[in-house]
C-alpha cells in the first residue's frame, strides 16, 4: 500500500514538473509530438488509479499500461532532449523522475503476478 502511495505521488511530481514545461516546446509540434507525450504521461496516471481500484487479472492489465505509457513517454523525453527542447539538466531531472516511477512500477507488477 505504501508503494503504491508513493507511485502515485511520483506521477503527480512527474506531471507537476512536465505539463507546464511542455508549454515552451515549439508551437508547431504541441499539436503532435507534445500532445503525444503529454497523453503518454497522463495514460500512466490514468492506468496506476485503474490498477488500484482493480484486482486480479484486471489490475495486472492497468499495470502494463501504465508500464507501456511509461515507455512511450520515455521515447518522447529523449526525442525532447535530441532536439534541445529540453536541456542536458532538465532532461536528467525528468529521467530520474521516470526511473523511481518505473522502479515503483516494476515493483506493483512483480508483486501483482506473483
Amino acid at each position: 500500500m505504501a508503494q503504491e502511495l508513493l507511485l502515485m505521488t511520483r506521477l503527480f511530481d512527474l506531471l507537476a514538473w512536465l505539463l507546464p514545461k511542455a508549454e515552451s516546446f515549439p508551437r508547431p509540434y504541441r499539436s503532435t509530438v507534445t500532445l503525444r507525450m503529454m497523453n503518454a504521461a497522463l495514460d500512466c496516471q490514468e492506468a496506476v488509479f485503474a490498477a488500484r481500484s482493480a484486482r486480479g487479472a484486471r489490475r495486472l492489465i492497468a499495470l502494463e499500461a501504465a508500464d507501456s505509457a511509461l515507455d512511450r513517454l520515455r521515447l518522447y523525453l529523449r526525442l525532447a532532449h535530441r532536439w534541445a527542447w529540453l536541456s542536458d539538466g532538465q532532461y536528467a531531472h525528468v529521467s530520474a523522475l521516470v526511473a523511481e516511477v518505473g522502479k515503483l512500477l516494476g515493483g506493483w507488477i512483480r508483486q501483482s503476478v506473483s
